[in-house]
């Protein structure tokens, strides 16, 4: 009889668990096919991307080509200026569903690449809610500015700590901004981080796909044979109303974007 509860109470801790990493792919594959999807960009990122998109950053280089738009960070190492963010010119309000082609074209071992999620200005002095009313003071891109004085959500990915020499040393992070008197930057941080992803490598496209809804953030990665999905929690999180959608890259790093779309609902 004690073996006959042991093994139950076994099963009923594997089914819990199977149940548990079920969920955020059942989500994913509700969310991803719902029909209630609305297209606002679509962007092969072929053409000029200055239709569509503003740059961040004096130093880095955004060209164009028949494999899409290449984006290039200054090549300096720790000197805030050659860092560079991509905005879309267009706000997106609600639960939005962000996809596109990924190719890195750096060999670092070091840096981040990001995702922000929905971007406004914390609404104070200077820092208006819309962004593009402030550009002049994001020419030298600190990342102080952003977590300091904008709210959305960031996904790091492609990233490195920024003292590395292990190529399989990566990981992938989100963060809510911003920082206040109550909340540091590494109070920002959305658990759970992930380590050792084993994706983005150089030279290899991968779909990625990123929903996002009042309660919780899901981020499909498919790509050199490999698929993983990943899920965060935000429904004790400010919401996310509405913003732009930004690419930053970290000084030293670059890479190729295509098919960029964005949908809400």
């Amino acid at each position: 009889m004690h073996y006959f509860f042991k093994s139950l109470a076994y099963l009923t801790v594997a089914c819990l668990l199977m149940s548990c990493s079920a969920k955020p792919k059942n989500d994913f594959e509700s969310l991803n096919s719902s029909k209630d999807w609305t297209l606002k960009l679509s962007d092969s990122c072929t053409g000029n991307w200055q239709d569509n998109w503003f740059l961040d950053g004096l130093i880095a280089t955004v060209e164009n080509s028949k494999k899409g738009m290449n984006f290039t960070a200054g090549p300096e190492f720790r000197n805030d200026a050659h860092h560079a963010v991509l905005w879309t010119k267009e706000s997106f309000k609600g639960d939005v569903k962000i996809e596109y082609n990924y190719t890195r074209t750096d060999m670092q071992v070091i840096n981040v690449n990001i995702l922000y999620i929905q971007a406004q200005g914390i609404g104070t002095g200077p820092y208006d809610k819309d962004i593009s009313k402030w550009n002049k003071l994001r020419e030298v891109p600190k990342m102080s500015l952003y977590y300091n004085y904008m709210n959305p959500l960031h996904i790091s990915y492609a990233a490195f700590p920024m003292v590395n020499e292990d190529p399989e040393n990566d990981y992938l992070r989100v963060r809510k901004y911003p920082v206040t008197d109550d909340i540091s930057f590494q109070d920002m941080e959305v658990e759970p981080s992930y380590f050792d992803i084993g994706l983005f490598l150089p030279n290899v496209t991968y779909k990625v796909t990123v929903i996002k809804t009042d309660a919780q953030l899901l981020m499909n990665v498919e790509g050199g044979g490999k698929k993983k999905l990943y899920s965060w929690d935000i429904s004790d999180k400010e919401k996310l109303i509405e913003g732009r959608i930004g690419l930053r890259h970290m000084y030293t790093r670059s890479a190729r974007y295509s098919d960029f779309k964005v949908s809400i609902k």
